[in-house]
This record gives structure tokens, C-alpha cells and sequence, in this order.
């Protein structure tokens, strides 16, 4: 606890300085970034959900043989506007989740450093800053990630579907899913969700190493800006690794989150992908998931980091 503790403080008692370490241009910094790639890449983001969810077993589910074959596809039977389907959560999501994990993350790694913002804290310690911000965003953003996955879940050839299922948009959709199945509605796939915060924390951890080492190389401090070019290459190798060894829990998300299953749960999601998919099914959509993490990621963290180093510089 001596890590998120101040120092002097009367009495010989420390206080907790949370406040003292609000830094509002990371918060800012997080959303832009979030937003703009989010409106940037949405339809990609639309097609991967698509293509974890479809396990064969639902009828309503189109049929997809490819990225291309899928944008095709959507757009004869839904229109363009159908690329863009849950694409308000989805710009809401990203945004919070963005700001929300940047002000965490840099809340906690500042109280670690002791407000030294030159002190390097090691890949342990950036990975466990990366998780405790993980945990935080995804306890506030859940519900927004539920609707998203929803709207995006919407087919044309839906006929069957139950009213009570059938969303007219964001708010129709957090009403009925509150209404019809509760608090634990909004929050299904929390437990993978949870996991995936692995994914944040390797992300994060490689990085923040890439960009310290390089930094010591050219003997600059730590919190040094560097150009868009090295920003784009960090974030997308960081993205790459991250992605590539934690890509299945997005899948059991997914697969929770559709309303055209009915799981028992995260362990019962886990063995009918593997009785009926084996191995395979727990990378669906990773290749239009990579598509679109990787740019998505760079267009985040580079507008990140020079909105951040513009606010920083205004304030």
C-alpha cells in the first residue's frame, strides 16, 4: 500500500493522493484518440465481431468468406449504413475506455514514481499499473461494450428475433436488456472481459519499455516526445504481440454477449467452441481483428501522445 500513499504528511499518517495526481490531458488525450479511430474504423470493428460470434450453430448469421466477401455482402442486404451499426456505443466505448484507461494507468504510474515522471519503473511494475487500469475501465465501460456488441449483432434476416430483442438503437437497448434480464444483462462477458485485461497490461508493458529503451539509447529522459513515426511503430508491434496472445478471450466476450446464444456461462461458452469448433474457433475474426487493431491502436496512441504533449505544453 506504501506505493499509492503520500509522504508527509502530520501525525506520521499518509493519505491516499489520488487528487494530487489527476492529470486531465491524459483523460482528454485518451478520448480523442479513442473517437477518432473508432469513427476511422468502425466497419472493421463491425465484421470481427461477426466472424467470432458465428459458430455455425445459428441460423440468422449470415455467411461471411472473407473480409471483402463480408463488406459486400453487408452492404447489399443492409445498406452502407449497416457497416455502421452500433456505431454510437461503439464511438462511446472507445472514448471512455480510451480516456478512462489513460487517466488510471497514468494516475497509478504516477503515484508509483512518487510524482517523478523521469523515474522508470520496470516491465513488472508497468504491468501491474496496466492491469489495476484495466480492471478499473472495464468495471465502468462493460455495459456499453454489451450494447455495442448488440447493435452490431442486429442481421436483416433477423424475423424471429423477440421484440424484447430487437434495438431501435443505444438507449432502446440499455433499457430493454436492464429490463429483461437485469444488471447481470449489461454486464455479461464481464469474467473474459477481465481476462483480456492481460491484453492491456502486455500492451501497455511492451510500450512503454520500447519507448523507455529507445529513449536511453538516445540518451533522452523517459517522457521524452518522439515523432509520429516512432509512436507508430512502437504501438503497432505493442498491438501485435498483445493481440496475438490474447485474442480468444474476445471471442468467449463476443460469443457471451449475442443474444442469439444462450450460454450457461464463460466455462460452458469455452467447451461447445471447442466441442464444435476446436481450436480454430477461438481465433474467428482474428484476421479482421488485426486489420483493425493495429491502425486503430496507432491512430489512438499517436494522437494520444501529441494531444497530451499539447495540452501538457498549454497548461
Amino acid at each position: 500500500m506504501s506505493a499509492i500513499k503520500g509522504n508527509n504528511t502530520p501525525g506520521g499518517f499518509r493519505q491516499l493522493k489520488v487528487l494530487s495526481n489527476f492529470k486531465y490531458e491524459h483523460f482528454v488525450a485518451g478520448i480523442s484518440g479513442g473517437v477518432v479511430s473508432t469513427l476511422m474504423l468502425h466497419p472493421l470493428d463491425l465484421i470481427k465481431i461477426r466472424f467470432a460470434v458465428n459458430d455455425g450453430q445459428v441460423r440468422a448469421a449470415p455467411q461471411y468468406n472473407g473480409l471483402v466477401n463480408a463488406v459486400k455482402q453487408i452492404i447489399k442486404t443492409e445498406g452502407v449504413r449497416g457497416l455502421y451499426r452500433g456505431v454510437t456505443p461503439n464511438v462511446l466505448g472507445s472514448g471512455s475506455s480510451w480516456g478512462c484507461y489513460f487517466y488510471f494507468y497514468n494516475m497509478i504510474k504516477t503515484t508509483i514514481q512518487g510524482g517523478n515522471s523521469k523515474k522508470p519503473l520496470g516491465p513488472s511494475m508497468h504491468m501491474l499499473a496496466a492491469a489495476k487500469a484495466g480492471v478499473l475501465t472495464v468495471l465502468v465501460t462493460n455495459p456499453i461494450w454489451v450494447v455495442k456488441t448488440r447493435l452490431c449483432l442486429q442481421y436483416a434476416g433477423d424475423v424471429d428475433l423477440a421484440e424484447s430483442k430487437r434495438y431501435r438503437g443505444m438507449i432502446d437497448a440499455l433499457k430493454k436488456i436492464y429490463k429483461n434480464e437485469g444488471i447481470r444483462g449489461l454486464y455479461k462477458g464481464l469474467v473474459p472481459g477481465l481476462f483480456g485485461v492481460s491484453h492491456g497490461a502486455m500492451q501497455f508493458m511492451t510500450y512503454e519499455e520500447m519507448k523507455n529503451k529507445y529513449n536511453n539509447y538516445r540518451n533522452a529522459p523517459i517522457d521524452s516526445k518522439l515523432s509520429i513515426m516512432e509512436y507508430t511503430i512502437f504501438a503497432a508491434l505493442s498491438k501485435l504481440i498483445a493481440a496475438g496472445s490474447t485474442y480468444p478471450y474476445q471471442v468467449v466476450r463476443a460469443r457471451l454477449q449475442d443474444h442469439h446464444h444462450d450460454y450457461r456461462g464463460t466455462w460452458d461458452c469455452i467447451q461447445c467452441t471447442w466441442r464444435y469448433e476446436g481450436w480454430r474457433g477461438f481465433f474467428k475474426g482474428l484476421s479482421a481483428n488485426l486489420t483493425r487493431v493495429v491502425p486503430a491502436t496507432v491512430i489512438t496512441f499517436v494522437v494520444y501522445e501529441n494531444m497530451f504533449h499539447f495540452l501538457h505544453k498549454s497548461s
